[in-house]
């Protein structure tokens, strides 16, 4: 990296993080202005907020590199969002807000019991301590790879940040920040998308990628075949997905924490359907980045794999170097027979000559057989010389392309969106965490504590949970693709908490007991059912949800019949 390029990412960072904890520094007096922000969000600050409390380093990270190897089917993920925000719209926000609660847990209280209320936040901060380590580890492991940084030190400087600016402003500053940190990862997204068309060859415009991207399988958009196994497809995105963003959206407190601090029920319902109707589309385009790195690396050489840490690790073998330079000499030559064999294509496309283009696309496919028996020689090597080291590498294909092929300063601009989103995203579930911590299990436990001991705590619990992820984060092993390990996490707990909350809303004859006992049930099933099977894990959402939802009819009707049903509180 250039001076410029540290210039620009150093500046950016401290500008983000330095006018954020300006501008909240009186925001942290009271335990409402601390944790809510006084509740006086505007719809437009609550819609970006959430985007940038869901789309973490990880989104941008790993999203391409998903694109780049599987095409754009993972956009059917995210067929269900809309329709979340719409029900939850209309649901959930009334309750809350009529309520006035601080978490989503704290009505639980109300509707069951204490019980059942630590259940549900017990289960949140396990699986929200746990993300926000891994939203931490990503860019860190990336970065600290690619750049040759020492991991913890990446960890320790990205949370580091993210805790100072957290304690002292609280919500206010994560939402502040978060609108900057939303400005930089749009910028840098379009330009990233830009200058990857702009570096196609001459003759190669946007419509020729795309055709030459659809001709090799990545333009999948929708899928309609039904397969439990098969984790994107159109069933499992408005189904599976659309469970897994209610549970997000409607359960988990560094979401609800957003809208709940909205001024009035209007301006939360509208940073909800704003976010429903920003997130596809932002979706499509990072999806369509990978797309675009997949069609740039058919004109330009690729490596044989992007994990450069792995590469340097083989060659560095006396055994395996040998083989290892075979390898890459082949691939040399490979690369010019793609480049060649892609303009070729992508001429035919613009002849619209059928016979043309049918040839054209019989002497692509042979190259493309034969890149993938190289890679399959490759994949075995790596395994063979370094057998505990991650092969997988999408995600560092997006970043090895920006540190090698963008100009200087936007190297860092680029930097930048990596770590504002891993900042945005791990504040905002610090943010949560904290509140958590001291709404649903503090103060329950001294309900004597003053406004300004409770503020005093939420600080504390902030460094403790930002302290545990950064633990977390230097000591965790990547699950597959990273944007996939999130996703997987989320879905061994929400369909269990989206079905206690169902429950709760539409259920008002079962009781606290069932509802409890069903929960406990469910959560040990959906995470047997991880260990034991292949389903593909947005199912996980709908079995979860369901057995909740049965079990807890079930039991009320079995074994507490003739019990009364438990009076609603005042406030309900």
């Amino acid at each position: 990296m250039s001076l410029l390029d540290w210039l620009v990412l150093g500046g950016t960072l401290l500008f983000i993080v330095g006018y954020g904890t300006w501008r909240t520094r009186t925001a942290g007096r009271t335990l409402d202005g601390y944790l809510l922000g006084g509740r006086q969000a505007s719809w437009w600050g609550i819609g970006l907020s959430i985007i940038a409390t869901q789309a973490s380093a990880i989104t941008f990270l790993s999203t391409p590199g998903q694109a780049y190897a599987d095409g754009m089917r993972f956009i059917q993920f995210y067929f269900g969002l809309p329709v979340a925000m719409v029900l939850i719209a209309i649901f959930a926000v009334p309750i809350f807000h009529r309520l006035q609660v601080f978490t989503a847990y704290e009505y639980l209280e109300g509707r069951f019991d204490r019980r059942t209320r630590t259940l549900a936040a017990v289960l949140f901060l396990v699986q929200r301590g746990l993300s926000n380590g891994l939203s931490l580890y990503a860019p860190a492991l990336v970065l600290s790879a690619l750049l040759g940084w020492d991991i913890s030190l990446t960890v320790w400087l990205i949370g580091g940040l993210m805790i100072a600016y957290t304690v002292t402003g609280g919500s206010s500053a994560v939402a502040v920040t978060q609108q900057f940190q939303v400005g930089v990862i749009f910028t840098g997204m379009v330009v990233a998308g830009y200058l990857l068309v702009h570096y196609l060859p001459a003759g190669v415009g946007f419509s020729e990628a795309m055709q030459v991207a659809g001709h090799q399988g990545k333009l999948n958009l929708v899928d309609f075949s039904f397969d439990f196994k098969d984790r994107y497809n159109f069933w499992s995105g408005m189904t599976g997905g659309l469970f897994l963003a209610l549970s997000y959206f409607g359960t988990d407190q560094s979401q609800v924490q957003r809208y709940l601090a909205g001024r009035s029920q209007r301006e939360s319902r509208l940073g909800l359907l704003m976010n429903g109707l920003v997130k596809v589309p932002m979706q499509f385009g990072i999806l369509l980045i990978g797309v675009l790195l997949f069609v740039f690396y058919q004109f330009n050489p690729a490596p044989l794999t992007f994990n450069r840490p792995l590469l340097n690790q083989v060659a560095a073998s006396p055994t395996y170097a040998p083989q290892l330079q075979k390898l890459q000499a082949d691939q040399a030559t490979l690369s010019v027979a793609q480049r060649t064999a892609t303009q070729q294509l992508a001429r035919a496309y613009t002849s619209h000559n059928p016979e043309q283009i049918a040839a054209a696309q019989t002497h692509r496919q042979a190259v493309a057989a034969a890149a993938l028996g190289l890679q399959a020689r490759a994949q075995a090597l790596f395994k063979a010389a370094a057998p505990t080291a991650e092969a997988k590498d999408t995600d560092y294909v997006f970043i090895t392309f920006v540190l090698h092929y963008l100009p200087h300063g936007l190297v860092g601009l680029l930097l930048a969106v990596v770590l504002s989103a891993a900042m945005g995203s791990a504040a905002g579930g610090l943010n949560a965490l904290a509140s958590t911590t001291v709404v649903d299990l503090y103060r329950p436990a001294y309900p004597r504590a003053t406004d300004s001991r409770c503020v005093r705590v939420s600080r504390w619990a902030t460094v403790g949970w930002g302290v545990l992820g950064i633990g977390f984060a230097l000591f965790a092993a990547r699950l597959e693709n990273l944007i996939q390990a999130v996703n997987i996490l989320g879905s061994l707990f929400y369909g269990a908490m989206l079905g206690l909350f169902m429950v709760a809303f539409f259920l008002p004859k079962i009781q606290a007991s069932a509802a409890f006992w069903a929960t406990v049930v469910a959560q040990a099933t959906v995470l047997l059912l991880f260990w034991q099977t292949d389903i593909g894990y947005l199912w996980f959402n709908i079995i979860g949800c369901g057995l909740v939802v049965g079990l807890a009819w079930l039991v009320q009707r079995v074994v507490f019949a003739t019990s009364s049903p438990r009076p609603l509180s005042p406030k309900e």
